[in-house]
């Protein structure tokens, strides 16, 4: 078994925090983009039954019908046989009917619908193109037409965002009544609208607020906080997501796309002109031993669970108490453990990069 990411890299408009891989949507440019998608995953899948498949962006529902038809008939060159979750990105402006019921003939079984905010003063800074009523008028036309799964991200710690922000926030995400919540503290990265202009970012003590109140309030409403960023009903975690944060195999196809397949890691090409004349890959990797177990603790306690002991040492053959520093990190109190599992102390989870980075 094994899961897959596809990168569709268009958007009509390019938000002012994005550094994802991206250009302006163009019918000539996502055409062409497609029959090299096409001839890509032709030549580097080997048949497995496929368990998970994510379509990311860029902003694959910027694609138009016909475009869409043809990265269906694409993804059925996958075995789907035994497939689990199929996720496809969307943006509220982009979304209509008539993709959604394509999305559902095609078995597309999960969304993932890009909100941020449903503050009209943030929704310009951010350079999105909704309202807050076309947010509630399209993820209901999303539940009508059979969609039991959608996740919707959520943007916090804004540029002089309040706490009274946040909560306005808050309380419309929660009235969406979706399965997923995906939570990111804006992070202004380099060459992005807003490093450009010079926004600075808000200060660490409100960032920290703020994340502890999404926590209290979304685990109040019975979602599960199981990965850092990440709440979710029961039974809704992302299990495409999950690959990733248990150190499995997956094929990554698309531009910039990454994967991660029988010992080696490897990025495709940023270049779009390379990527359509098939010169693909731009980087690979052999992960050797040392490296994998260093994989496996910075993707595992991402895990609000963290690593089950048992199974690092089936996988390894080596006791998680022998590897790096892990009982120093437990003598602490930066690392906890419970019979099964050990994973980042509660008050540390905020702070996290301060544990993971013992171990790059």
């Amino acid at each position: 078994m094994r899961s897959v990411y596809i990168h569709i890299p268009f958007c009509h408009d390019i938000c002012s925090y994005c550094d994802f891989c991206k250009t302006r949507y163009r019918k000539d440019w996502a055409d062409l983009y497609l029959e090299s998608l096409k001839y890509e995953i032709k030549s580097k899948y080997n048949g497995e039954k496929i368990r998970t498949l994510y379509i990311g962006g860029g902003t694959p529902s910027v694609l138009d019908i016909d475009e869409l038809n043809m990265l269906f008939e694409i993804t059925n060159l996958f075995d789907l046989s035994e497939l689990e979750e199929f996720t496809i990105e969307c943006n509220i402006e982009s979304l209509t009917n008539e993709k959604l019921i394509l999305f559902k003939k095609n078995g597309v079984n999960r969304l993932s619908i890009g909100v941020q905010t449903f503050n009209d003063k943030y929704i310009k800074l951010l350079n999105r193109n909704h309202t807050k009523d076309e947010v509630f008028e399209k993820i209901e036309m999303a539940k009508m037409i059979g969609f039991e799964n959608i996740n919707v991200d959520l943007m916090y710690a804004l540029p002089s965002e309040t706490m009274e922000d946040l909560e306005y926030d808050v309380d419309n995400m929660l009235r969406l009544n979706v399965e997923h919540i995906s939570c990111y503290s804006l992070m202004i990265e380099p060459n992005t609208k807003l490093f450009i202009n010079k926004v600075k970012s808000i200060d660490e003590d409100t960032d920290y607020e703020m994340y502890k109140y999404i926590e209290k309030r979304l685990t109040n409403r019975e979602y599960n906080h199981y990965e850092i960023s990440n709440y979710s009903k029961n039974n809704y975690e992302s299990k495409h997501n999950l690959v990733y944060w248990n150190n499995e195999y997956y094929y990554g196809f698309g531009l910039s796309a990454s994967g991660y397949l029988e010992g080696y890691r490897y990025d495709n090409t940023k270049n779009m002109n390379k990527y359509n004349a098939h010169d693909y890959i731009s980087n690979v990797v052999k992960i050797s031993d040392e490296d994998r177990l260093r994989y496996e603790l910075i993707l595992g306690f991402r895990k609000i669970h963290g690593i089950n002991k048992k199974e690092f040492n089936d996988k390894y053959g080596v006791s998680i108490y022998e590897v790096f520093n892990i009982k120093e990190l437990l003598d602490k109190g930066m690392l906890s453990e419970d019979t099964d599992y050990i994973f980042i102390s509660g008050e540390w989870i905020y702070r996290s990069n301060e544990i993971l980075v013992n171990f790059v």
